[in-house]
């Protein structure tokens, strides 16, 4: 189910590209911008990431921390943040348990056909752990901006 502006955060618990467990309880009283994408080293999910990455600093100076959130595996994620020095976290989230209580996963529609997947989204939180904003199904090229300008507006 998607997150409404207001609502509380879902508590998550996740690993991250070092291998260390990350949950919503380390970002308390932090402003946090959570972005969901499919797969790390595809084209848009790569232009989604770097996006962000080119964009840290606005978000930074705003008060904002970045994650990305995808179901690819700790190994995988650490490659990919390497290869494109991204200076934020990367989740991964196999069972796509957090992209379920995110309202990150659902139908999706390719070609014609219909298929259970993570929908990129974007999530973000206030400093007490409320929903301030949330995008679904949105596009890679391009979203970093608006989510930026939307915050630091």
């Amino acid at each position: 189910m998607k997150l409404e502006t207001g609502a509380e955060a879902p508590y998550f618990s996740a690993t991250d590209d070092e291998g260390t467990t990350v949950t919503l309880d380390d970002y308390a009283g932090h402003p946090l911008v959570l972005f969901f994408y499919p797969k790390a080293f595809t084209p848009g999910c790569t232009a989604e990431s770097c996006d962000f990455r080119d964009r840290h600093d606005t978000f930074y100076k705003a008060g904002y921390e970045i994650l990305g959130v995808s179901p690819d595996a700790p190994e995988k994620l650490a490659e990919f943040r390497a290869e494109y020095e991204l200076p934020f976290s990367l989740l991964s989230d196999p069972d796509h348990v957090m992209a379920d209580a995110y309202g990150a996963w659902g139908i999706k529609k390719n070609y014609g056909k219909e298929y259970e997947g993570l929908i990129r989204s974007t999530i973000v939180l206030d400093a007490g752990g409320t929903v301030e904003q949330a995008w679904y199904n949105v596009r890679a090229k391009g979203h970093a901006e608006r989510v930026a300008k939307e915050l630091t507006e």
